[in-house]
C-alpha cells in the first residue's frame, strides 16, 4: 500500500529520525505479516489541531504496530512508566513517541501513584493540546471477544484537559478520531487487514470553569461520563461489534454472497473483493440487519433460518460460500494445469536460492532473538507486560548485527585469496570476474539481499499457499458427490433475499447515506428507501 504523507507546519510536531526509523521497521513488519493492508477514508483526518485516536484492542501487539505504521504524523502511545527506567530502551521508546503512565493499581502506595498518574495524564493531554497525535485503546486491555469491551474514562479525561489547554493557548481544538481495525484473521500469517479512519466525534460543550471546586468536579465528571459512553458506542460501530463470533461470521458470509449476487445482476465476472470492499459490505449487512431485526423480525428470522441451514451444509462438506460462487460453469484441464505450473514455479524458487538465502541471512538472528526472550521470560527482573516491547527491541538489534556478520563472511569468502570459494571461482574465466569486485560493493549488496530474500521467500510462500488453496478448490469442484447445482440455487436464493432487503434501505456507502450522530450506532441512521 501507499503510506500517507506526514503533515507539515508549525502546528504539527516534527517527525524525528528515530521515529522515522522505528516506523519504517513497523511498516516492514506489518507489510510482511499482512498480504493486503487497506487504509480507508484518510479524508476524515482534520488538517490541524491535536488528534486522539481510539480503537478497540482485539490483537495484542499487532493493533498498536498497525496504527503506528499506517497513521501519518508523529504518533505517541502511552507506555508503562517502568519501561522508561530501562537503560537504552527508555531513551529509545521516548524518541519513538511513547509517553509514560502509571496506574494506581500497579503501586503499593496507591495515593502517591494516583497523584503521579494525574501529573502524567496532564503531560499526555498537553502533548495533544500542542498538536500532538496520541493512540489509545479505551478498553484498557487486549481481548479475543467478538464485541468491544466497555470503555474506560482515560480517553475522555485526556481530551477534556487537552481541549481546555488548547483553548487557553489559542490553538486549534483537539479532536477525538475513532479508528476501525479489521482483520480477516490477525493470528494467521499473510492474511488481510483494513484501517478505517472514522469521522471525528462531535463532543458536548465543556463545562465552564467556576470557582466552586466541588461543583466544577461534578460537572467535569458528568462530561467525562457522557463522552465515555459515546466512545463506547463509537468503538462498537467502528469495529462492527456483535455479541458472538457466530454472528460476526454470519455477517461476513452474508456480505460475500451479496457481493457475488451484485456481480451477477450487473453481468460482471465474479472477482474476489478487496478487503475494504469486504469491510464496507459487512458494515452494510450489519446495519441493515439490526434495523430489520427491530422493524420486521419475522422476515429476518426466516432468512436467518435459511442461512444457518445453508452455511451448515457447506461446513459439513468442507466448502465455503466462495467455492460455490466462483465455480466455473465448465471445468477445463488447462486451468488446472496452469495452477499446477504456478504452484511448481513458486516451490522451485522457494527450495532454491531464495529460501536458502532467507535461512542463512535470518534464521541465526531469529534463533538468537528466541533465546533472549526465553531468558527474559524466566527472569523475575523483567516486567511480563513489557515482553512484547523487549522482543521488538531485541529484533532491531540482533537482525542487523547478524546481517553485518553474514555479509562480511560471504564477502570474505568471495574476495579473499585465502578462501577456497575464491579459488574455485578463479578456475572459471567468467566467474573469476566476481573475485575482483570492490569489497564495499559486495558487502552492501549482501546487506541489502538478506532482509529482501526473506521478503521474497514470504511472497513465494504466499503464492504457494494461494495456489494450493486454488488446487484444493479445483479438486472440490471436480467432486461428483457434491450437488453443486443445488448449492448454487440455495445460495443465490439467499443472496437475492439479502439484496432485496438492502435495495429497500438507505445503508452505509449509499450516496444518500447520512452518518449517525456521535454515540449512535449505524442502524439508528438506516431508513426505508422511498419508492420513486
Amino acid at each position: 500500500m501507499k503510506w500517507l504523507k506526514d503533515p507539515v507546519g508549525d502546528n504539527h510536531p516534527k517527525v524525528g529520525f528515530i521515529y522515522r526509523l522505528t516506523r519504517r521497521f513497523t511498516r516492514a513488519l506489518v507489510s510482511v505479516w499482512f498480504r493486503e493492508i487497506d487504509l480507508i477514508d484518510s479524508d476524515n483526518l482534520p488538517s490541524e489541531g491535536g488528534l486522539l485516536f481510539i480503537a478497540w484492542h482485539p490483537s495484542g501487539l499487532i493493533d498498536p504496530m498497525l496504527m503506528h505504521a499506517s497513521l501519518p504524523g508523529k504518533q505517541s502511545m502511552i507506555a508503562k512508566h517502568t519501561l522508561f527506567k530501562v537503560p537504552i530502551l527508555g531513551r529509545f521508546i521516548k524518541a519513538a513517541g511513547a509517553l509514560p503512565i502509571e496506574r494506581s493499581q500497579d503501586s503499593k502506595n496507591k495515593a502517591a501513584a494516583s497523584d503521579r498518574n494525574k501529573n502524567q495524564l496532564a503531560t499526555v493531554s498537553s502533548a495533544v493540546a500542542n498538536g500532538g497525535r496520541l493512540i489509545i485503546f479505551p478498553e484498557g486491555t487486549t481481548h479475543s471477544e467478538a464485541s468491544s469491551k466497555q470503555a474506560r474514562s482515560g480517553a475522555a479525561r485526556i481530551i477534556k484537559a487537552a481541549i481546555r489547554e488548547a483553548e487557553e493557548m489559542g490553538k486549534p481544538r483537539p479532536q477525538l478520531v475513532p479508528i476501525g481495525l479489521h482483520y480477516s484473521d490477525a493470528a494467521t500469517f499473510r492474511e488481510r487487514c483494513a484501517v478505517v479512519i472514522e469521522r471525528p466525534m462531535v463532543l458536548p460543550q465543556l463545562p465552564e470553569i467556576i470557582e466552586d471546586f466541588e461543583v466544577q468536579d461534578k460537572l467535569d465528571r458528568e462530561w467525562v461520563t457522557s463522552v465515555t459512553k459515546a466512545i463506547d458506542f463509537e468503538l462498537k460501530r467502528a469495529s462492527l461489534s456483535k455479541t458472538s463470533w457466530e454472528e460476526r461470521e454470519f455477517i461476513w458470509r452474508g456480505k460475500g454472497v451479496v457481493h457475488a449476487e451484485r456481480a451477477r445482476q450487473m453481468g460482471e465476472a465474479f472477482t474476489k473483493p478487496t478487503y475494504y470492499q469486504s469491510v464496507l459490505g459487512a458494515r452494510r449487512i450489519r446495519a441493515g440487519w439490526e434495523f430489520m431485526a427491530q422493524n420486521e423480525p419475522e422476515k429476518t428470522a426466516k432468512i436467518v433460518e435459511d442461512c444457518t441451514e445453508h452455511f451448515a451444509n457447506l461446513d459439513d462438506r468442507g466448502i465455503s460460500p466462495l467455492d460455490v460462487d466462483s465455480k466455473p460453469e465448465r471445468m477445463s484441464t488447462s486451468n488446472g494445469f496452469i495452477l499446477m505450473v504456478k504452484w511448481a514455479w513458486a516451490a522451485v524458487w522457494m527450495l532454491g536460492l531464495i529460501t536458502w538465502s532467507a535461512v542463512i541471512g535470518n534464521f541465526p538472528a531469529y534463533q538468537t532473538n528466541y533465546l533472549v526472550m526465553h531468558f527474559l521470560k524466566k527472569s523475575d527482573a523483567v516486567d511480563k507486560s513489557a515482553l512484547g516491547t523487549y522482543k521488538v527491541l531485541a529484533a532491531v538489534i540482533t537482525f542487523p548485527i547478524w546481517w553485518i556478520i553474514a555479509s562480511l563472511m560471504v564477502t570474505w569468502a568471495l574476495l579473499a585469496e585465502a578462501s577456497p570459494v575464491n579459488e574455485l571461482l578463479s578456475m572459471h574465466w567468467l566467474l573469476e570476474s566476481l573475485t575482483h569486485l570492490p569489497f564495499i560493493f559486495v558487502f552492501l549488496i549482501f546487506m541489502y539481499w538478506w532482509p529482501n530474500s526473506a521478503k521474497l521467500h514470504l511472497k513465494l510462500y504466499a503464492n504457494l499457499v494461494r495456489c494450493h488453496r486454488s488446487l484444493k478448490r479445483w479438486s472440490r469442484w471436480s467432486d461428483d458427490e457434491i450437488d453443486w447445482e443445488e448449492l448454487q440455487q440455495n445460495q443465490r436464493s439467499i443472496a437475492q433475499q439479502l439484496t432485496q432487503l438492502g435495495d429497500g434501505l438507505v445503508l452505509p456507502g449509499d450516496p444518500d447515506w447520512v452518518e449517525p450522530q456521535t454515540g449512535m450506532d449505524d442502524f439508528s441512521a438506516v431508513s426505508y428507501r422511498q419508492s420513486s
